[in-house]
């Protein structure tokens, strides 16, 4: 496409598994920086996975970035300001190398993409393969789980670095997630003997009393999310038996005191729900060749009015401690519906704003 009067700048070339043309700025008179860019991609199946249903990863490229993507076939013409262009173009190549390794991918993943390229500050600067290789994962029989922000990338790393570490943050962040993936890798690689996993059974404003059960039915939709990502990682048969052998358990909180955690893999999710006197009686379980993992968001504690948190206590107090890893997360680290995100900086903001004003 060109303008009266403009000249079209020479292609740019793209090596890669993409092939681009790129056609780069034009104006009748001065620069406005306006650019085309088309991507050919060699396989068509996946150039549809890329473009996603109903080119809903498109359309998601074309809100963040301020760009217009125009799919034909195995083709996607981006037109835009020229910064954004590239920037598109490095999140639709970073997917495609993924989606060539096998990975299946998600709208968190493509959310994950276009954050990065877009915190790199100058696009030029941007190599999607390099930033593929400082992204850390980790591996697991059935599927790798890869960082999708630089907070993750944080917390994985820390994870191998430490043995006890705190994620503490908003929901969605991937705190518990990545957390039993971790304690599931090194299950499989018989590192340690069984995975502990737990929660303290305090109930959103409700009270467990009034549930039907006995005391297990009424524990058991604690851990449930625990359960989900258990059942993702893992195949369903080898969860089953697992948890029938005792070689991964899922326990309240409150049956911890007494016992010596040594050979495992220890998470404890929802941690803001602890009390302090409950954080430092599972603190002090962690036994040989054992590693913790912490996890809580101190915004959302359910403890009643007055009562300290244990996570937020035992952060302070052990951060900086050797062996210990801490990694906060925030709301841009939300890797859930973009949606969420939104809402917790409004109560982050709105929280701030009271604090201000006491």
């Amino acid at each position: 496409m060109r303008r009266p009067g403009s000249e079209r700048d020479r292609s740019i070339p793209n090596p890669g598994p993409a092939r681009a043309a790129v056609t780069a700025p034009w104006a009748a008179n001065g620069d406005d920086g306006a650019a085309q860019v088309v991507l050919a991609f060699d396989d068509n199946r996946l150039a549809t996975q890329l473009f996603g249903h109903y080119g809903r990863n498109l359309a998601l490229v074309e809100r963040k970035l301020g760009v217009k993507a125009d799919s034909r076939g195995n083709h996607v013409t981006l037109d835009g300001p020229r910064e954004a262009c590239e920037q598109a173009r490095a999140v639709l190549e970073h997917l495609y190398e993924s989606l060539r390794k096998g990975h299946e991918l998600a709208q968190g993943d493509v959310d994950g993409a276009i954050r990065e390229v877009t915190s790199q500050g100058s696009l030029f600067d941007f190599d999607p393969a390099a930033e593929r290789q400082t992204f850390d994962e980790i591996h697991l029989r059935r599927r790798p789980v890869r960082a999708r922000t630089a907070a993750q990338d944080a917390y994985i790393r820390a994870l191998k670095r430490h043995t006890l570490v705190f994620g503490t943050g908003p929901a969605g962040t991937g705190k518990t997630w990545i957390a039993v993936a971790y304690a599931v890798h090194l299950l499989e690689r018989r590192m340690v003997d069984r995975l502990i996993l737990s929660r303290p059974a305090v109930e959103a404003g409700e009270r467990l009393g009034f549930l039907p059960g006995d005391m297990k039915e009424k524990v058991d939709p604690h851990p449930r999310p625990i359960y989900h990502a258990l059942y993702y990682l893992m195949d369903r048969p080898f969860v089953e038996r697992a948890l029938q052998s005792g070689e991964i358990e899922i326990a309240p909180l409150a049956f911890m005191r007494g016992r010596t955690l040594s050979n495992a893999a220890v998470i404890l999710d929802e941690a803001q729900n602890a009390t302090s006197m409950q954080m430092k009686m599972f603190l002090t379980r962690l036994g040989e060749n054992s590693h913790m993992i912490i996890t809580g968001d101190p915004s959302q504690t359910d403890l009643p009015a007055g009562q300290v948190s244990g996570l937020a206590e035992a952060v302070r107090l052990l951060e900086g401690i050797e062996a210990v890893g801490v990694c906060h997360f925030k709301a841009q680290d939300v890797v859930r519906h973009e949606l969420v995100g939104r809402i917790v900086a409004a109560y982050e903001a709105n929280d701030a704003q009271k604090r201000g004003g006491a």
